[in-house]
């Protein structure tokens, strides 16, 4: 319970980011695996890696948001670079299984099964977070963005049509 604590107010105090590039995320969750990785090997308490913690538990929400993304692309954003990006987080997916199944091992065998249930109670908890607040954001992002596109087509659209009906009614009237 001690660890839940200090990771909400990590989290708290680290603020919202968007990350949502699966390069830099995968980054992110390798370097704070690494981190977890290294204090579990000199001994450190799990409580005094919540920073760590968190920013792993946070990299794996951002992975998962973005696969399901990936799945369903908004209509402006198909063509090549949608396959390039699935690929990417296709493998990011990939690595973050392989340092979940290394970092069980890790914690089961420092500090037992329990310390593993902890992990997974902090991860729930970090992403029910990401899912509230940085993931909103982004969906809400992409809502403005298609809206954006879709009013400017009909503006143009419309201006078409008005230059046109112009240019006959000026063809008539001379």
């Amino acid at each position: 319970m001690i660890l839940s604590t200090a990771l909400i107010t990590t989290t708290a105090a680290q603020g919202t980011t968007a990350m949502l590039d699966p390069i830099t995320v995968i980054a992110t969750a390798s370097a704070a695996y690494n981190a977890l990785k290294q204090g579990i090997s000199v001994g450190r308490e799990l409580q005094d890696m919540g920073s760590q913690l968190a920013t792993w538990a946070g990299a794996i929400s951002d992975i998962e948001f973005l696969a399901k993304k990936a799945e369903d692309p908004p209509w402006w954003k198909v063509g090549g670079n949608v396959q390039a990006e699935a690929i990417e987080i296709f493998a990011a997916k990939k690595k973050i299984e392989a340092q979940r199944a290394e970092l069980k091992t890790y914690i089961q065998y420092s500090y037992g099964q329990s310390g593993w249930e902890e992990l997974l109670r902090i991860e729930a908890q970090v992403r029910k977070r990401k899912q509230a607040t940085d993931h909103r954001k982004a969906e809400i992002k992409e809502t403005l963005i298609t809206i954006t596109i879709v009013t400017l087509v009909l503006a143009a659209g419309i201006a078409g049509l008005a230059l046109l009906a112009y240019l006959l009614w000026a063809s008539q009237q001379s």
